[in-house]
Formats: C-alpha cells, sequence, structure tokens
C-alpha cells in the first residue's frame, strides 16, 4: 500500500513526522474507506486462545461498550500500516513453528505490601513439516511463577522473596511455584504435516487473498465468527465484541503459517474493523517493543457465586490489545489489559496486564525446527 510509505523505517528513537509526510497522512484520511462490515456488538465474556483455534465466550445479547481509547491515532494507524508493510517481506521455507507463552496475572496480598506476579504460566512449541508426511510434533512446559514488574520484585522480596504462591483461579485454589520444569514432548506424529488453518494446507494458505476486504469477509464476519468460535452451523450473532477479532486475528497469525501478503492484508482489515483502535506503541510481556490495536472495552464483574476471597468481588473494565512488531510486522503477543480498576484489580493502575499469551517465535525454518533450551524471563 502506497500510503504506508509515509513513515519511515522505525527505530527505537523515531524522528518526529516531516511536513510532507504530515500532508500525505491528512491525504490519506481523505481517501474513500475501504468496505467494512456492519457494526454489531458481541458480548465476550473472555477470550482463550488454544492451539489453532480460540475458544470465545459468547453473549448473544449485552449492554455498551465504553470506548477509552477515543479517536484513532494517526500516527498509530500509520505505524500500524507501516508494519503491515514489512509483514509483506517476510521469507517461507520447509518447516512451521510457533513457539508461545501464556500468563495470568494474580495480586498478593502480604503485610509488607501488595504485588502482582504471573502465574498459570506454560510455554508451548509446535512445528509441522510444509506438505503431509512431513511430520509434526508439539511439546509443553511449565514456567516459573514470577513478579511481573520490578516494583513487583522488590515487594516479592520485602515479602520474603516466596518460592510458592496460593492463588484463587476461577472457581479453586491453585498453587504456583517459581520452579521450571522440563519439556514434554507429545506423541509426534510421523505422517503428520501440512495441515494448518480450518484444515487448509501449505500451498491453500498461499492462495488467500491480501486484500483486506476479502480477507475481513473471510475471517472476521459474524458467520466465520461463530463458526470459530464453536456456534452450531446457521446461529445468528446479535452482536459482535471488536475484542473477538482481535482474538481470531490473533490466532491466525500465531498458529499458521499465513503468507506474508495475506498476513499484512489481515493485520490492516483488523485495524479496519469498528471497535478497534490504534493506540501507538507497547510493550510485550517479553519486553519488546511494538505498535498496538486495541478493542472497546468491557465490564467484568465478580460475584463471589463460585467462591473465592471477598476482596476478588466487584466490577473492573478491560480491553483487548494486540501487539505487532513494528520492523517486521510479525505477531507479538495478544493480551487483556485493564482499563478501569475495580475488584480484584482494584489496586492495579490502567495499564496492568490481567493476562496473556505472547509469541515467543513464529517461522518458517528449512530444517526440522526445536524447542528451545533457555527459559524466556531470566
Amino acid at each position: 500500500m502506497d500510503e504506508v510509505r509515509m513513515v519511515r523505517d522505525c527505530s527505537p528513537d523515531p524522528a518526529p513526522p516531516t511536513a510532507r509526510e504530515i500532508a500525505q497522512a491528512k491525504a490519506l484520511l481523505n481517501e474513500p474507506p475501504r468496505r467494512s462490515l456492519p457494526r454489531l456488538r458481541w458480548g465476550l465474556g473472555g477470550v482463550v486462545a488454544a492451539g489453532a483455534a480460540a475458544a470465545v465466550a459468547i453473549t448473544l445479547v449485552g449492554g455498551n461498550a465504553h470506548a477509552p481509547s477515543g479517536p484513532v491515532n494517526l500516527d498509530g494507524k500509520a505505524a500500524i500500516l507501516a508494519a503491515a508493510q514489512k509483514a509483506e517481506r517476510q521469507p517461507t521455507g520447509n518447516y512451521w513453528s510457533s513457539a508461545r507463552i501464556e500468563g495470568q496475572a494474580y495480586v498478593m496480598r502480604p503485610k509488607t505490601g501488595t504485588y502482582a506476579i504471573a502465574g498459570a504460566h506454560t510455554e508451548t512449541f509446535y512445528w509441522s513439516g510444509a506438505k503431509a508426511g512431513m511430520s509434526e510434533a508439539s511439546f509443553e512446559r511449565e514456567l516459573p511463577a514470577r513478579p511481573l514488574t520490578a516494583r513487583d520484585t522488590a515487594l516479592w522480596r520485602k515479602a520474603g522473596a516466596p518460592s510458592s504462591f496460593r492463588v484463587w483461579s476461577g472457581d479453586h485454589y491453585a498453587t504456583y511455584t517459581t520452579k521450571a520444569t522440563k519439556w514434554e514432548a507429545r506423541r509426534p506424529d510421523a505422517g503428520g504435516g501440512g495441515d494448518f488453518l480450518d484444515g487448509k494446507s501449505a500451498e491453500e494458505l498461499r492462495r488467500l487473498p491480501s486484500d483486506p476486504a476479502e480477507l475481513a469477509e473471510m475471517f472476521l464476519s459474524p458467520k466465520e465468527l461463530a463458526k470459530a468460535a464453536g456456534l452450531p452451523p446457521g446461529k445468528e450473532l446479535r452482536q459482535v465484541d471488536p475484542a473477538a477479532k482481535i482474538a481470531r486475528v490473533a490466532t491466525i497469525l500465531e498458529g499458521a503459517p499465513i503468507p506474508p501478503k495475506a498476513r499484512a492484508g489481515l493485520m490492516r482489515a483488523l485495524a479496519d474493523q469498528p471497535g478497534i483502535h490504534a493506540i501507538g506503541r507497547a510493550t510485550d510481556p517479553l519486553g519488546r517493543p511494538g505498535v498496538a490495536l486495541a478493542s472497546d472495552d468491557h465490564a467484568t464483574t465478580v460475584t463471589g457465586e463460585s467462591g473465592g476471597p471477598k476482596h476478588d468481588r466487584g466490577t473492573y473494565r478491560s480491553r483487548s490489545v494486540i501487539v505487532f512488531d513494528e520492523r517486521t510486522g510479525a505477531l507479538l503477543s495478544s493480551q487483556d489489559e485493564l482499563t478501569r480498576p475495580g475488584g480484584e484489580y482494584a489496586e492495579m493502575k490502567p495499564g496492568f496486564v490481567i493476562n496473556y499469551w505472547t509469541v515467543r517465535s513464529a517461522k518458517w525454518t528449512d530444517t526440522k525446527p526445536a524447542p528451545p533450551a533457555e527459559l524466556p524471563f531470566h
């Protein structure tokens, strides 16, 4: 796309836009908008992406969503478009692999001071040959529970640096420790390979269109989102939450070898969706800088009907955020961020990451890959 050339190659300390770039940006805003889907709302109870599919909790009737982000920031939108352009140039190979880290934030409340940790911390690694018969395999290991920030680390040490954490998780208590487990290999499939997104082969994926409107219709329409969520055929959606679209795009880009031009088109399609906002630069849980899109936020109320501590009860608001590497266009992470404190996160600040999954790597190689030996956090 010509309009993305208004953004120079990104660097850690980018220069301010030139007068020419500003003029190009204004011209971009005056272009006819791309065809987009009707604005529907989908009440989202939660989004959990696993493997190549997202398990989406769907409510067919819900209230209005609050949008804390305000108008789309031009610089943020331009950065997303520039990242998409760079995604067009990524290489391919014989074996596709993906390493993903998932974590859930828990708030610890010792007398020495409240801090947060990442628990339910796992890393998965999957690889597949480009064609059937080239084999496929997957691996999983538990990562150490750990304080989230430098401030959390200081308060954890002040509390005696405990090596285990007992937390309320959903409807039960769980204990997470600061120890990692070894990679556990699931049974490899020597005859596998070549079966990717929705049963499509690598060759079929290579034939995907690059046009954002076509890709939006293929993957982000109410019908396709319902199918991805596992609803029965013909089930009508009355509301579509923008967070579900972020979850769908993140799952596609992480779990399948989408060809570069289609990957770039899908990024552009997501940026054009109602209820999706460019929020500028962001940092993923591994500390990597990127550019991000966010959904309208939504409320979550914990009533205590499943048990759990009283201090966890109440209402908070959060939004879904997807982060891309601005240098390569690669997907970095998908995360749920706090927008209005309340309930179990009453002591946290807006921007606090409630849960996340982040892509450590997702790439083609010419030889069979192996899971990384070193831990992602140090």
